[in-house]
């Protein structure tokens, strides 16, 4: 059995930066739980120190406003990281990567109209979602500073 070490978790499962005070990214994160029963995906708060050493990439521009995916060595934002989630997720949820083929500043475009409208839909918290104990070992970073 593989050590549980953060530098295996880090080779082994993919991780999902996502903005920790939106509600309507910890509702994404809870609905990517939920669908990911082999648990391949991990979590972390863009606010915290583990999601800006992966943001530390200038080629990704400090993205604050975005979901992040790191998979395979390679970092994914916007509506290609939402959508290579999905081709992961159980039941149909997987066809949603076909979008894929959809030009990515055209799908980009929906989900940057979406993303700057989330907090005034979705609303905001005063700080980062805490994991239950069930659920803390898929958060690289469960204490985020200033929490």
């Amino acid at each position: 059995m593989p050590d549980d070490t953060p530098s295996d978790r880090r080779r082994d499962h993919a991780l999902v930066l996502f903005d920790g005070v939106c509600n309507l990214c910890n509702g994404a994160v809870n609905f990517i739980i939920d669908r990911d029963p082999e648990g391949y995906f991990r979590f972390a708060p863009l606010q915290s120190e583990i999601a800006q050493s992966y943001l530390e990439d200038p080629s990704l521009g400090q993205e604050l406003s975005t979901i992040v995916l790191v998979e395979g060595g390679n970092t994914y934002v916007r509506s290609s990281a939402a959508l290579r989630i999905a081709r992961h997720l159980t039941g149909p949820w997987r066809l949603l990567a076909l979008a894929l083929l959809v030009p990515r500043p055209l799908r980009d475009l929906v989900y940057d109209w979406i993303a700057a409208n989330r907090y005034d839909w979705f609303g905001k918290r005063d700080q980062c979602r805490m994991p239950t104990p069930e659920l803390k070992n898929r958060f690289l970073d469960y204490d985020p500073p200033g929490a």
